[in-house]
């Protein structure tokens, strides 16, 4: 009797042809025509009235027809906790940061940001040297405001949205918990750094424009370093016997507003009295700061934005987004927003934490995973079926290869209906406050 011939199970199939399709012209014409678009505020502001509303409403038309046949939410509500407890983590991280922020601003008094000169910085004279040389069209294309902050964080929103049309591997709740989880530990490790040594700003005039502060140091540098600042014998001497020795000089009383339970803050953030007297102002007001701050948050956004859409789609348009990744490096240096040293050292920062973090979320496709790992599980008692001419055998463990690769099924119609429109709805609310909290660079 001659055996059955033996089928591995069948593997899905990935819709390549659509795919190249959308990465031709879909999502990447899509990202291209947001940049554009928006870049003609520049250039012809009249068409920019025109023609932005059309493409926000062409793309939130696309997205709401598309929604109701998107075969994953299922996934996406098993996602929903990751990405819930990624936003948390994200936003302690940004409000540790603030804080530290207006910390490092004003601990050393705004006679130190008049008085300290700014850092040389190589990647200033280069630039400055290649505007010499260079045709002027290039310098201005240099120049130019292409792409900031909220339009990094617009793309990685369409990227997240294309899920809903396949162009990218669901939940898009995994990818977007997986880039808020990375941008906190980014900016967890930003605010070790910049805390650790305190730089002088390249815009020697952003204290004096952006905070009132005292003229003189906190209590804290009063104590610890005004003494060994600049005086080589004090700073050989502070070496030698490592502890503070020299006399503290007589300097005003801080002020100290009753901020209640949050008065620990007070020394933190330093509060003067010509200004609003309660904490939560201080820290919308610390904004990027006015010390230099090791390494750019700009540009970890810029790069983990670049990440995701490498790995998420790639394309053609991956490759423009890092050109555009290096325009903005360029012109944070240019414009003295930042060191070239920090913009170099939040590339590969974003390189390396984004690939740290695959465990969250990753393009591989699991499903095809999961059922290689079942079939190597159960490959010789298939052989063993198989010679044995056992057909009911086969099929039992090619249906337990298929079971492998399910994804759990629970959840009702009306959860799925009501968890999809309040997602849609919140993903909305965070693009507006995205635009309007990032509405100054």
């Amino acid at each position: 009797m001659p055996k059955p011939k033996m089928k591995g199970p069948t593997l899905p199939r990935r819709p390549a042809a659509r795919r190249r399709s959308l990465a031709a012209g879909g999502l990447g014409l899509a990202a291209a025509a947001y940049v554009g678009v928006d870049y003609l505020r520049h250039l012809r502001p009249s068409w920019h009235g025109r023609l932005q509303p059309a493409l926000w409403a062409a793309l939130a038309l696309a997205t709401a027809a598309r929604a109701p046949f998107y075969r994953r939410w299922d996934a996406e509500l098993r996602a929903a906790p990751r990405f819930l407890a990624a936003m948390a983590f994200m936003l302690a991280a940004f409000l540790c940061e603030a804080i530290s922020v207006r910390f490092v601003s004003t601990v050393l008094g705004l006679q130190w940001h008049r008085s300290t000169a700014p850092l040389p910085d190589t990647g200033q004279w280069v630039l400055l040297a290649l505007n010499e040389k260079f045709p002027q069209i290039v310098v201005d294309l240099l120049r130019a405001h292409i792409i900031t902050l909220h339009h990094y964080l617009m793309l990685f929103i369409m990227l997240g949205f294309s899920a809903l049309f396949d162009c990218i591997k669901g939940p898009g709740l995994g990818i977007a918990a997986r880039y808020m989880f990375t941008m906190a530990v980014g900016r967890l490790l930003r605010t070790i750094t910049f805390l650790a040594t305190i730089l002088p700003s390249a815009r020697p005039w952003c204290a004096e424009a952006r905070y009132q502060m005292p003229d003189y140091p906190h209590s804290w540098a009063q104590k610890y370093y005004a003494p060994y600042a600049s005086d080589p014998d004090a700073i050989r001497r502070v070496i030698q016997e490592d502890m503070p020795y020299a006399f503290v000089e007589a300097y005003p009383a801080d002020y100290r507003p009753n901020w209640g339970h949050m008065s620990f803050l007070v020394d933190i953030l330093r509060p003067t009295a010509g200004e609003e007297s309660s904490w939560y102002h201080f820290l919308k007001k610390a904004s990027g700061g006015c010390s230099d701050l090791m390494y750019s948050g700009h540009m970890l956004v810029a790069v983990l934005t670049a990440m995701a859409w490498t790995e998420a789609y790639g394309g053609w348009i991956s490759v423009v987004i890092w050109f555009l990744v290096l325009h903005s490096a360029q012109r944070e240096i240019r414009e003295r927003h930042h060191y070239s040293v920090d913009c170099i050292v939040a590339i590969y920062v974003g390189i390396l934490l984004w690939r740290m973090t695959g465990f969250i979320w990753s393009a591989t496709d699991t499903i095809r995973a999961r059922r290689l790992e079942k079939l190597d599980k159960v490959q010789n008692r298939l052989f063993r079926a198989a010679r044995d001419s056992d057909v009911d055998e086969i099929r039992v463990l090619l249906n337990e290869v298929e079971l492998a690769s399910q994804e759990k099924k629970g959840f009702s119609q009306r959860v799925i209906l009501s968890f999809s429109s309040a997602m849609i709805v919140f993903t909305l609310l965070c693009v507006l406050l995205a635009f309007t909290l990032t509405s100054d660079g």
